[in-house]
């Protein structure tokens, strides 16, 4: 009976359409990878398409010199937009900040090895070669790295700013008004004034005195799904965009952008996707679209009308609402 089980199992997994695979290593090297999970994969994908407004509120606040707060539905592409930018723009790699509830503001700008360093003093003593100058501790983080350009600005995601401590938004707007912050660990020094520190995008740059001095503003990128508010100060310091949730002909071309796939403005399972996100006020993502057009391309549904779908037990939790 247990050997039944197993041979069931192995059927089900194995089996697409009338092909059956020998092992989970023949499925996955004949079975392509989702573009988003090729991690190989440098072609880089649209998954939102911003209206000419939206544009041109990304452009008022590269004039101004003032962070972009975007909210919106989970799932929109807030994510995405800020890569879209740096991509577009030639600014070179995005520089990403996650935010969780124990962040703080020092995790964005320099991380300090403090027990690395007591460990290469302590083994200096037999190998002349471990370096124990500070600087080889010393590492700019996101936001560091951001201030310290001094070639091009640097596009910087903050992701998720809303599920933050809620002092840290208005500790960002200090740094942003100030344009520098200052590494105690440099600060100290008396032997030297300059330091070579390393900048988590793999460059080397000049600290003096410690000090990092903003010379090109970053485009910064705050996104916020809606859990908690912001101050009005920090709010008035910030140009707000909320994204809009994209509607058929838009969902057509990040289809075809993410997949390669074309599918009809008619196509039923298009109409089913937004049908469904209409019933549960638009808390279904972008993603899960793309999920099941994958899906379906492996043979994994067949293509039904419009009734069938909505019996469909799979696509039932591929749909599945993200808030309840």
């Amino acid at each position: 009976k247990q050997m039944n089980e197993i041979e069931i199992i192995k059927n089900v997994l194995l089996k697409n359409g009338d092909v059956e695979y020998e092992n989970i290593s023949d499925l996955l090297t004949k079975i392509p990878t989702p573009p988003w999970r090729a991690y190989a994969n440098t072609t880089k994908k649209v998954k939102y398409i911003p209206t000419s407004d939206e544009l041109e509120t990304i452009k008022a606040a590269i004039y101004l010199r003032r962070p972009i707060l975007i909210t919106g539905k989970p799932g929109l592409g807030k994510s995405t937009l800020a890569k879209d930018i740096a991509i577009a723009l030639d600014l070179g790699e995005l520089l990403h900040w996650q935010i969780t509830t124990e962040t703080v503001l020092e995790d964005a700008l320099y991380s300090y090895d403090a027990i690395g360093r007591l460990q290469a003093v302590q083994l200096s003593d037999k190998d002349s070669d471990i370096s124990i100058e500070i600087e080889s501790f010393l590492k700019l983080q996101a936001l560091g790295t951001a201030f310290a350009s001094k070639e091009k600005p640097k596009v910087l995601l903050i992701d998720e700013l809303d599920k933050s401590d809620t002092d840290l938004p208005n500790s960002l707007l200090h740094i942003f008004e100030e344009g520098y912050f200052e590494i105690a660990e440099l600060k100290r020094l008396k032997n030297k004034t300059s330091v070579a520190v390393e900048t988590c995008d793999n460059q080397t740059i000049e600290i003096t005195n410690g000090k990092v001095s903003c010379t090109h503003f970053p485009i910064v990128i705050m996104t916020s799904n809606g859990e908690r508010d912001f101050s009005p100060a920090f709010k008035r310091r910030c140009l707000h965009l909320e994204l809009h949730t994209p509607q058929k002909d838009e969902l057509v071309k990040i289809v075809k952008s993410n997949l390669g796939i074309d599918i009809d403005a008619k196509d039923e399972l298009l109409e089913f996707f937004i049908d469904k996100r209409t019933q549960v006020n638009d808390n279904i993502a972008t993603d899960q679209l793309l999920n099941a057009v994958y899906l379906r391309s492996k043979g994994i549904f067949e293509n039904s009308d419009f009734e069938t779908l909505k019996q469909n037990k799979l696509l039932e939790k591929i749909f599945k609402p993200l808030v309840d």
